[in-house]
């Protein structure tokens, strides 16, 4: 492997700026940037991973890049982890040192950490072999422990070259976001994306709308969250319709979010989806069609199918829905620690089994309707994701967030319930409206059997509703 086939190859090899990563209003070159991190990779005494409290500072970056160019597998570890889920990460990991602010009770060596350090005479980048594990993301823990994806360098850099090709992303572009810097979408996206290309980043540390309007860029990352205040914010929203690029990820926009920022900005965001085991598989491009609630088309390199329960391919007719399997180069290396998990996930045939339902019309087009162990719904004989009912009971004004579930009926098998948290008054009035919005819609039958109003939906510490808790 050549320096210029490195994950990092536009940090090492490409136009060397002079503010290469700006972290809240901490600004590197990308000399300093390569001093700091082989300073910091100099200092790690051997192999095992090392443990990065992955705040949104510019220390951060100067640690993932630090492990990245000694051949390290770094551990990001969210700043807000509790002290059982850090201790369940470092122990499952194997990490052997920890970078960041010390938690209480940390048994680890801290490894300092010095953005103006010089790089130790004769020291260079190491190059991993392609399939060498340079990250172990943990997941969000929704059916158990946290379980550690390996993710290889090879598997990363496929990931991110691929969107380089669907988002016509070049080392002109100046990247601005404001999000966490311990998952795909802000750390791999948002920062080793840019230092691959070779563009500038400049993280706003938190991603309000002032911060980004008050940010020149021409890309744009935030998810539905992000954009739904932007779209509030008229001001912000056209100050970045300068961009050439909106890219929301991480959960489904809804709709009206996606059509005022469409209508203040200017431009139609990009939708994309992927998983912490998948990287980015699919996107609407820069040069394509955006359109509300789709994520687009496979990247370069990723081949996807959407199978009935009987494992024939549904028809491409952007309604029948199923379950989504993809394959190709972006795929993780493994649970670590957990073959048999690891085996369950693939199908005989190789295809990864994203847990994930589906639609696919017939240009390609995909659609992501909620997950397959708690949105597929099955009532009167049709198959029906939750996900899609939500999006349509999101465009209402009334509701502000909404989680809907099947529950056991004698007669249709599962009833469709909906637990909406509402923006004002509730009441019956506003129950049968609900349900008659969704009947028209999009058909009678997936029109939720039952609306009940609740103050808050349940929560993970990642901020996904656990349905499961909402079952009778």
């Amino acid at each position: 492997m050549s320096p210029s086939s490195h994950l990092l190859s536009g940090l090492l090899d490409g136009p060397g700026r002079a503010d290469a990563v700006e972290v809240a209003g901490t600004s590197l070159s990308s000399e300093q940037l390569v001093s700091a991190a082989l300073a910091f990779g100099a200092r790690l005494s051997g192999p095992e991973p090392v443990a990065v409290h992955a705040t949104p500072t510019a220390e951060t970056v100067v640690a993932v890049v630090g492990g990245l160019l000694a051949g390290v597998p770094v551990v990001p570890v969210p700043p807000d982890a509790g002290p059982g889920e850090v201790a369940h990460v470092l122990r499952d990991s194997g990490a052997s040192a920890w970078a960041g602010p010390r938690p209480d009770g940390l048994d680890l060596p801290v490894v300092p950490l010095d953005l103006a350090a010089s790089a130790p005479s004769g020291a260079s980048p190491d190059l991993p072999a392609a399939d060498a594990t340079s990250l172990i993301l943990y997941t969000s823990g929704t059916t158990g422990a946290p379980k550690g994806v390996e993710l290889s360098s090879g598997a990363i850099a496929a990931g991110l070259d691929g969107l380089v090709d669907a988002w016509q992303w070049s080392e002109e572009d100046t990247l601005v976001h404001g999000l966490p810097l311990f998952h795909t979408h802000g750390l791999i996206l948002g920062v080793l994306g840019a230092l691959r290309v070779g563009s500038r980043v400049r993280h706003t540390g938190r991603p309000t709308p002032e911060a980004y309007a008050a940010t020149p860029g021409s890309m744009y990352f935030g998810v539905p969250t992000v954009w739904s205040r932007v779209a509030a914010a008229p001001g912000a929203a056209r100050a970045i319709g300068r961009a050439r690029l909106l890219v929301s990820g991480s959960a489904p926009l809804p709709a009206p979010v996606f059509e005022a920022i469409a209508g203040l900005a200017g431009q139609a965001p990009i939708e994309r989806y992927g998983m912490t085991e998948t990287m980015i598989t699919l996107s609407a491009r820069a040069d394509g069609e955006r359109r509300a609630g789709w994520v687009g088309l496979p990247i370069t390199g990723v081949e996807t199918r959407v199978l009935a329960e009987d494992g024939s391919e549904v028809p491409a007719d952007g309604e029948s829905i199923g379950r989504l399997e993809v394959r190709g180069p972006v795929l993780f290396s493994g649970y670590l620690g957990r073959p048999e998990t690891t085996a369950a996930s693939f199908t005989r045939d190789g295809w990864f089994v994203t847990g994930d339902l589906a639609a696919r019309d017939a240009s390609g087009f995909h659609r992501i309707v909620g997950r397959e162990s708690v949105d597929l719904i099955k009532s009167g004989g049709y198959r029906i994701g939750a996900g899609e009912i939500e999006a349509s009971l999101l465009a209402r004004p009334e509701v502000a967030e909404v989680a809907v579930v099947g529950e056991p009926d004698p007669d249709l098998g599962q009833r469709i319930v909906a637990w909406v948290v509402a923006e004002g008054p509730t009441g019956d009035d506003l129950a049968q409206s609900l349900v008659d919005h969704v009947a028209h819609d999009l058909s009678r039958h997936k029109r939720p059997r039952e609306v009940r109003f609740t103050d808050s939906l349940p929560r993970n510490a990642m901020g996904k509703v656990q349905k499961k808790q909402l079952a009778p």
